[in-house]
């Protein structure tokens, strides 16, 4: 049995997560875009003013004369900021990078709605499992505990349906179970250290991918290389390091956060199901 079925509203935000994430990235680059290219404009514009000044005032006649096509200089190309950043890192990386920032954000969704106190020991199910106690109906508490799939739902559940056998069986059941449940909510934790793990890896491996391309162009380039082909693989090595060590800090944060989160519910779900089961423990003791 699963640890939770997902509700509505939460596969809808499991469904939005993505396109949330998108948008925030394409509207950052569209937002940060114009810095990038009025300080593009005004080096550009100094550039072209700077022949201007140096003419001497005293050639005014030779200013009339049409300058030749030849000596005419072409103003370097604006790129925008988006543009370039494609250039640099390339499809390849920005697949990756992307496919691990969705998920992250997935997984972040998934293990912050799993790790509420609502679907890990809900305070309705304790209130309802003690009035049926209270009331010695046995078989309304189980029948309870057995259609609330919470983790506190499962383990009572199966201390219950031990019981006939004896207290010392329905301990080991609801140690049995709650280790089970407890595996599985670990298990979902793991995969954001996971990428938090490989994320500042593949930025590293794109780092030397990028230094061995501007050595490369070193190596090729005799003794003036092109700067820009330099520039190149000097932007993928940055970029690289850069977005890995973006994803990385968010998913190791939320992993420690949300793990310790899981392991006080854990500890919470041990004791209520201790108590609410530990009245059965005489009848256990006469039964053995």
């Amino acid at each position: 049995m699963q640890f939770i079925k997902g509700s509505k509203a939460s596969r809808g935000v499991l469904a939005w997560a993505p396109q949330i994430l998108l948008f925030s990235i394409v509207f950052s680059v569209f937002a940060f875009q114009p810095l990038f290219s009025d300080s593009s404009t005004r080096v550009f514009a100094q550039d072209a003013a700077e022949p201007a000044a140096a003419e001497p005032a005293a050639a005014e006649p030779a200013a009339a004369e049409p300058a030749p096509a030849a000596a005419a200089k072409p103003a370097p190309k604006e790129e925008s900021l988006l543009g370039w950043l494609t250039d640099s890192l390339g499809w390849t990386y920005i697949l990756v990078f992307l496919s691990l920032s969705f998920i992250l954000v997935a997984l972040f969704i998934m293990n912050l709605l799993s790790a509420r106190r609502e679907y890990v020991c809900p305070q309705h199910l304790i209130d309802g499992f003690e009035a049926h106690l209270e009331e010695k109906q046995y078989q309304e508490a189980y029948e309870l505990a057995k259609t609330d799939e919470s983790f506190l739902g499962n383990v009572l559940s199966a201390g219950l349906a031990k019981l006939s056998s004896s207290y010392s069986a329905s301990v080991a059941a609801m140690q049995e179970v709650g280790a089970d449940e407890n595996m599985k909510l670990d298990h979902r934790l793991s995969y954001l250290a996971l990428i938090g793990t490989i994320s500042p890896m593949i930025g590293l491996f794109g780092t030397v991918h990028g230094m061995i391309n501007s050595f490369y162009v070193i190596a090729n380039g005799g003794g003036t290389p092109d700067p820009n082909k330099l520039a190149e693989g000097i932007s993928t090595a940055l970029l690289t390091t850069l977005i890995g060590l973006a994803i990385a800090i968010p998913a190791i944060a939320a992993y420690n956060i949300l793990r310790n989160r899981v392991q006080r519910l854990v500890l919470e779900v041990g004791i209520t199901s201790e108590n609410l089961m530990g009245r059965f423990e005489k009848v256990g003791k006469k039964k053995d």
